[in-house]
């Protein structure tokens, strides 16, 4: 995987990722590749916002991955720095390939560069390979999370 390079993403990169997005179940019933729109909007807040990291991984300048890396200070655990890993996506041809390790690796390792002491995620409780896939890579289900629709 040398020819693999991760970088921030640009405005020109919203496209292929929203279409990963929406490659799945669970994102076939909740994105609309189709509208860009919001998409876009949020992407300008994710630019303007110093502690968000909207990466893709390409592979012959074609988006292949993608991952939100989000920086939160906090008071808890000593005044901690934390990451928050979300949105984490490969492409249908490349899943199964070490991408997608090769993605959380560079969170981890960014996370620490960072001065992060703690790097956390959710995985929906219906995504069971993704849960074999994070215990792996050495993280623990060590939670039980909630979210209230607004």
């Amino acid at each position: 995987m040398s020819d693999l390079e991760i970088r921030p993403a640009t405005v020109d990169d919203v496209p292929a990722i929203v279409a990963m997005l929406a490659d799945d179940p669970l994102g076939a019933q909740r994105e609309s590749p189709d509208d860009l729109e919001p998409y876009l909007t949020a992407f300008a807040r994710l630019a303007g916002d110093p502690h968000q990291h909207l990466v893709v991984a390409t592979r012959a300048e074609r988006v292949v991955g993608t991952l939100q890396l989000t920086i939160v200070p906090g008071l808890s655990r000593r005044g901690a720095t934390r990451s928050i890993i979300e949105g984490v996506r490969i492409h249908s041809d490349g899943r199964g390939s070490g991408l997608g390790t090769r993605l959380i690796e560079w969170a981890v390792e960014e996370s620490r560069r960072l001065e992060c002491v703690l790097v956390q995620l959710t995985s929906d409780a219906t995504r069971t390979d993704a849960h074999r896939f994070y215990e792996r890579l050495g993280f623990e289900a060590s939670h039980v999370g909630f979210k209230r629709a607004l």
